[in-house]
């Protein structure tokens, strides 16, 4: 029951945040102009604060009922999971802050600190989920790459789900975060504001951003319970009393976490849905 639960508190993260980090990863080439990189962003700001809660609630319980194989785990992965909190907070502090002012050098900055650190968490987790797999040094560097991929299609897939119908706003001559558009621009060149949604989806062709998607998160899911599996984690369970009182919790807790993530894309997760992406920007 508690492998079970880990697993799928675990598979839940990447499934979700994976998307999250790899459109921060590839925000340069979804995201042409100021405006255009607003709407990229606003694509997962709604949710990317609720999809963390996932990772939070996997480490809780890997160290509520796997006590001393959590230790070790973190001290044999020390530097990547340092690598990884650092790259981590400098996504999230670039998405959260970039709109507290309307300045292009500031702006610039926190778009940097959104694209490094989401690189910085991706090839973290590659380094972890391989390195828990024993891989060789040369398959470690080739499994990191191979996890960046995926989170890279991952996010292009959920850019390309997210920005579908997203229309022009330089009619109304603003974007998020207050970034003014070259409306006549945009209309001369087709539609700029739909540019992002092309970008992402021009990789996948015939497949589908659905299809992408699904194929996508399998595959970092299926390479994350590998990992995992070669854990000792029966060998590592906390005392019968402590699983007594952690487990039906975690049970608990597990169709809520389900049922928020479920409400929160029904309410915000309508593509071009502006005014709930607004409403939930102007809360964060």
């Amino acid at each position: 029951m508690e492998i079970a639960l880990l697993a799928f508190f675990t598979a839940g993260y990447l499934v979700l945040s994976g998307a999250d980090f790899g459109i921060g990863m590839l925000l340069p080439y979804l995201g042409r102009s100021p405006g255009e990189r607003g709407r990229v962003l606003d694509a997962i700001t709604p949710f990317f604060l609720a999809d963390e809660v996932w990772l939070v609630v996997a480490v809780g319980f890997f160290a509520g009922a796997f006590p001393v194989l959590e230790g070790e785990f973190l001290a044999e992965n020390y530097a990547a999971f340092t690598v990884l909190l650092l790259g981590w907070v400098a996504r999230d502090a670039g998405i959260l802050l970039r709109r507290r002012a309307d300045r292009a050098a500031w702006r610039t900055g926190c778009e940097a600190a959104v694209v490094a650190g989401s690189w910085a968490v991706a090839l973290s987790w590659g380094f972890v989920l391989a390195g828990s797999a024993g891989a060789a040094p040369p398959v470690l560097v080739a499994a990191v790459v191979a996890a960046a991929g995926l989170f890279c299609a991952q996010g292009l897939a959920l850019a390309a789900l997210r920005l579908r119908g997203e229309t022009s706003r330089g009619e109304t001559g603003k974007a998020s975060g207050g970034e003014t558009l070259r409306g006549e621009a945009e209309k001369a060149s087709g539609g700029e504001a739909e540019m992002p949604w092309r970008r992402a989806r021009r990789p996948f062709g015939a497949l589908g951003e659905h299809a992408a998607y699904a194929l996508a998160s399998a595959a970092i899911v299926s390479a994350g319970l590998a990992a995992g599996s070669r854990l000792p984690l029966a060998e590592h369970l906390a005392d019968p009393a402590t699983l007594a009182l952690l487990t039906p919790a975690a049970a608990i807790l597990t169709p809520l976490l389900v049922g928020t993530q479920v409400w929160l894309w029904r309410v915000l997760g309508h593509p071009g849905s502006r005014t709930a992406r607004e409403t939930a920007i102007a809360t964060s």
